[in-house]
């Protein structure tokens, strides 16, 4: 791998390798993009099976991350780090509070929080020696489980899915077919039900679908039925890579809006979709709610003002939407325009002040 090659080639500002002896801690921590502001992204811990496989991993998710942030209107860009080890065995005090120290040291250009593989304690650890994490424990100024902001998050905008595919947001007597009965999908499902909607269930864990099936009558189906069940939308809350040459074929729903990340399983499948008329909500603008409610905590967690943002994720999803008809593109794509458009808007206006000390307006 040609670091230097990648690096411009997606345009990352910054890539940190810290080691700590003492602790043991390897980590790399990737910075894509602060036009917006301050890169904010998880600490993932795991085992990977070569230092080239964890540098492209943080690499990846940092870029994620900014156009996460940038879609979902926050003023953060994107970063991410990975901490080579076994998170069953390999963690420490010593090492989560020598990593917050080389987070201090960047002096808030990079914001970490939980990610696989790390908790709230790790989190809490990190705290002790930085300021500059979110996720932490309530005590701390938290803002606690992320599951139902995120759900309700995913439930805007699939309404707002609805209504470019039905000419309604109402969600009321659609059949809902939801892959994943975990934590976010859950909430989800809560939702959905109290407005009326019909649901269909699936999980690897028998538990969640008996759940599901109790509070909320939800019929439940086999793990590889419930792509081709009748419905009128598909919420995959799960796996990645789920929209792939053999799913797309069978999927009878029109809309295609859920929690899970990486849908996709390649660019190509979001085109084909496009092509068939199905109505996809882009992963990292509908599921941007548990993002937009640990940004909040930056200013001083306010739940009701977290809510009241996650609530824009409905106008987002039509924006998506919007520059997908009015570029002819998929929605996919419309996605990453929105985002990219909005962080070059601001690296124009930022642009315009100050320029070696003075403004460039200055004579």
């Amino acid at each position: 791998m040609q670091i230097f090659d990648y690096l411009q080639r997606y345009d990352y500002e910054q890539l940190l390798f810290c080691q700590d002896e003492a602790s043991g801690l390897r980590a790399i921590i990737a910075i894509h993009d602060t036009t917006l502001g301050p890169a904010l992204g998880g600490t993932r811990m795991w085992t990977y099976q070569t230092e080239e496989d964890a540098i492209i991993d943080a690499l990846r998710l940092a870029r994620g991350m900014t156009y996460k942030a940038a879609a979902a209107g926050l003023n953060l860009g994107g970063g991410k780090t990975v901490i080579l080890g076994d998170p069953r065995k390999d963690k420490s005090e010593e090492l989560f509070r020598a990593f917050g120290r080389f987070i201090q040291g960047l002096n808030g250009r990079y914001i970490t929080a939980e990610d696989v593989g790390t908790t709230v304690a790790d989190m809490d650890m990190i705290h002790l020696e930085t300021n500059y994490v979110t996720g932490v424990s309530p005590a701390f100024g938290s803002s606690g489980n992320p599951s139902p902001v995120t759900a309700y998050g995913v439930y805007r905008g699939m309404k707002a899915a609805a209504k470019v595919a039905y000419g309604t947001d109402n969600l009321s007597g659609k059949v809902v077919a939801v892959q994943g009965v975990g934590n976010v999908a859950y909430n989800l499902c809560r939702h959905l039900h109290e407005e009326g909607a019909h649901l269909i269930v699936t999980d690897i864990n028998e538990e969640n679908v008996n759940r599901a099936v109790n509070d909320f009558g939800a019929k439940a189906v086999g793990v590889h039925e419930i792509f081709s069940v009748e419905c009128d939308i598909f919420a995959p809350c799960a796996l990645g890579a789920i929209i792939n040459d053999d799913t797309i074929p069978v999927i009878k729903a029109k809309v295609i809006a859920g929690a899970a990340n990486n849908q996709l399983k390649e660019e190509r499948h979001g085109d084909e979709i496009h092509q068939k008329g199905l109505i996809y909500a882009p992963d990292y603008v509908i599921n941007a709610g548990g993002l937009i409610n640990v940004a909040d905590e930056l200013h001083g967690y306010n739940r009701e003002r977290a809510m009241k943002k996650v609530e824009t994720i409905y106008d987002n999803i039509t924006k998506v939407f919007e520059i997908s008809a009015r570029d002819n593109i998929a929605s996919y794509k419309a996605a990453d325009r929105m985002a990219e458009e909005r962080i070059a808007r601001l690296a124009k206006s930022r642009s315009t002040f100050l320029r070696d000390g003075k403004s460039v307006y200055s004579k």
